[in-house]
């Protein structure tokens, strides 16, 4: 350690720190440029420059190294006149509007010209003509707003090794570029985006545009981490993958989620929507990555080892043994609470195991992940129907009511009632018990979502010969998966877009269904349906069998006991999970309709934490099961990375697969499974840079000295 001086104000610091840094950490505001955090310094802006007793002239603080008996003066005439002529010289050729700048108010640039007094306008002697590159993905790159501080140049060299930018010369004037010009793609750029990040200008920046309204700085640049209704850590899981750990990586997704497998296996992966990868070649496979990492888990990190409170003496009762239950159950009891499960079917999952097919999510992956939910303490008590929940309280502290969505809905149309007209959810769950489903040879499945083609694959595999599904809305707006879409069409189902169901005809039972084209399809502010038909476009399609898929509701009434809403939903608390009823509490497809299983898992979470904290607990459900490591901000250069693409998946061909109930997808193989973890851009390394503290986050007295010398 050495003893130093700065401005009169002794200071302890590391031997051979910098003195800008020492200067900065200690509340000391030395006006600076050039200078990161988290970079090496060049001194290349010379606005930091200092006098040091005994150095010749004035020194760039941001090169001298503290040592001990160092006494530094930060402000003089000479030292502000030499800083105004450095700052000057940078803006000789920078625009003069600021406020056209999309970084105006957020610039360091600006901030540094308000503390110094600086007149942009006093050096300039030049325009620069570079134009404003918008062709690579992800970023801007103006050099027209460039002042060569290289910070750009030495985060992509010297932090992250992949070495895309340097500086260049076009016409006497220099600049930051790729060798030959080239677009980053064709230069190998990682697209780690580091470089935007520390940029002190609008010269490279993002080509998203966010505010505050688009979340916390972490929100904004890890989409995929906030995109999943969960926060899975996904960056930080595919980094495991890709580097062979895969219990560490399981232990990352189960510090989230209870079911990684099935997660693996059917999660509607909305990370993959947001993924920037997407925007440079293809998103990551992420739910792929999530299921090899789960099947490939040895359970050495997290199983025996996670979070476990004292018993609290508290009783709580779940209601439905489906994803939001289970999670609510199952992080309850790591809460120190006694928790029963009560189920009314004969086996768990709920619609894991009664609506998604077992071609997608074999039966056994969802009894490996309830035994270890029975494992932490959870009593699972199936073919137990729930009558009166309030009378629950009689025995239990609270009560969760997370009983899905398991009644199918009938459009108002002629010919509803007639026999061959089945409901989605009754279909689905007749045809996973092994029971007569009432099933025909000539299929029509009026919805577009998943549901619709579980019920339209089944029906394939049950022996229907003919199956048609149509639904309102055009082919880009489906709600299926495109996989799930594809794999219909491979299995020989005929798909039918933008179609309104004008009636099923039939005397007694069906024999088909009337459609016309649509034109336009919209909601209006009470969500119902606007619908733009095509004059002359009618057409009838031959069936004996029509299975509604365009919703389901709560198997659930006001003889229950409960307050209900719109769609036979169980009305809760604002900004809770709480019913009117004191002690009883929902979550799930009954509080917000149906969704998906990663969106019951994280209302399930928000369950156990609301209880906890109503049966006295901290609600702080958290657990840590991986150890938290550093990434290492060191990236490297690989050829072909822009271009690289998704890997895909080995599905069983159709004519194998589409008459019996056998898996389909089999997923990454572990050959190349590291390598689609590879493709990832580590958007949470750009997290790791510090933002720059501006001028006015320092210290009052130096702020006031800088005011009085001005």
């Amino acid at each position: 350690m050495a003893e130093i001086m700065i401005d009169g104000v002794s200071l302890t610091v590391p031997d051979g720190k910098s003195v800008l840094e020492c200067a900065l950490e200690n509340g000391i505001y030395i006006p600076h440029l050039c200078h990161h955090p988290d970079l090496p310094d060049n001194g290349s802006c010379r606005i930091c420059v200092v006098e040091g007793e005994g150095q010749e002239g004035v020194v760039r603080s941001c090169l001298l190294k503290a040592k001990d008996g160092l006494k530094i003066t930060t402000n003089s005439e000479k030292i502000n006149k030499l800083r105004t002529l450095a700052l000057e010289l940078l803006l000789g050729a920078h625009p003069e509007d600021c406020s056209t700048c999309p970084k105006y108010g957020n610039c360091e640039l600006q901030t540094l010209i308000q503390y110094i007094g600086a007149n942009n306008a006093r050096m300039k002697n030049r325009t620069r003509g570079f134009k404003m590159n918008e062709e690579n993905p992800l970023l801007i790159h103006d050099m027209n707003r460039c002042v060569l501080c290289g910070r750009c140049v030495r985060a992509c060299n010297k932090v992250r090794g992949v070495g895309v930018l340097d500086y260049r010369k076009k016409d006497m004037e220099t600049y930051v570029g790729t060798l030959h010009d080239k677009l980053l793609k064709d230069a190998d750029c990682r697209f780690c985006t580091a470089c935007a990040e520390v940029c002190p200008t609008g010269t490279i920046r993002d080509k998203k545009v966010y505010s505050a309204a688009d979340g916390t700085r972490e929100e904004v640049l890890v989409p995929c981490k906030h995109a999943c209704p969960a926060h899975t850590d996904v960056p930080r899981y595919i980094r495991y993958v890709k580097e062979g750990k895969y219990d560490e990586a399981a232990a990352v997704i189960r510090e989230k989620v209870p079911f990684p497998k099935a997660l693996g296996y059917i999660c509607n992966h909305v990370c993959e929507l947001d993924c920037k990868r997407n925007e440079v070649s293809e998103a990551m496979s992420i739910r792929n990555i999530k299921r090899f990492a789960a099947e490939a888990d040895t359970g050495s990190c997290w199983r025996g080892k996670g979070k476990q409170l004292a018993d609290t003496g508290k009783k709580v009762c779940v209601v439905g043994a489906g994803p939001a239950g289970m999670t609510a159950a199952y992080y309850l009891r790591k809460q120190g609470h006694t928790v029963t499960v009560k189920e009314a079917l004969p086996t768990v999952g709920g619609m894991m195991g009664y609506g998604i097919p077992a071609y997608r999510l074999p039966r056994t992956i969802i009894e490996e992940e309830a035994d270890v939910i029975r494992e932490a303490g959870v009593v699972i008590e199936c073919d137990t129907k729930v009558e009166k929940p309030a009378e629950l309280l009689k025995e239990y502290d609270a009560v969760l009511m997370a009983i899905g969505s398991h009644a199918g809905v009938r459009l108002p149309m002629e010919g509803n009632d007639l026999d061959g007209v089945l409901l989605n959810i009754e279909f689905l769950q007749n045809a996973s018990m092994g029971k007569e489903t009432g099933l025909g040879k000539k299929v029509v499945v009026l919805g577009g979502g998943n549901v619709a083609f579980d019920c339209a694959r089944t029906a394939k595999r049950l022996g229907a010969e003919e199956i048609h599904l149509a639904c309102l809305e055009a082919r880009e707006a489906m709600t299926a998966d495109d996989e799930e879409i594809e794999q219909a069409k491979e299995e020989g189902i005929f798909v039918h877009p933008a179609q309104t169901f004008e009636r099923i005809t039939g005397e007694g039972s069906v024999t088909g269904v009337d459609f016309m084209d649509v034109k336009s399809f919209t909601f209006d502010e009470n969500r119902r349906a606007i619908i733009e038909k095509v004059e002359g476009s009618e057409h009838h399609i031959d069936a004996d069998t029509v299975i509604f898929a365009v919703g389901q509701r709560p198997a659930i009434s006001e003889e229950d006991g409960l307050e209900l809403g719109r769609g036979n939903s169980i009305v809760v608390k604002e900004k809770s999970l709480e019913t009117p009823q004191q002690g009883i509490f929902a979550a799930g497809d009954v509080v917000y309709g149906t969704k998906s299983v990663i969106m019951a898992i994280a209302s399930g979470r928000d369950a156990a934490s609301e209880i906890d904290r109503y049966l006295g607990g901290d609600g702080d459900i958290s657990e840590v099961l991986a150890p938290v490591e550093t990434p290492d901000p060191w990236i490297g250069k690989k050829e072909g990375f822009g271009y690289e693409k998704r890997i895909g998946t080995e599905v069983v061909p159709a004519a194998e697969r589409q008459n019996n109930f056998d898996l389909v997808d089999h997923g990454i193989c572990a050959e190349h499974i590291c390598e689609e973890a590879g493709r990832c851009l580590q958007c949470d390394l750009r997290v790791q840079l510090h933002t720059p503290r501006i001028w006015t986050e320092y210290s009052d007295n130096n702020s006031e000295k800088k005011e009085a010398d001005a």
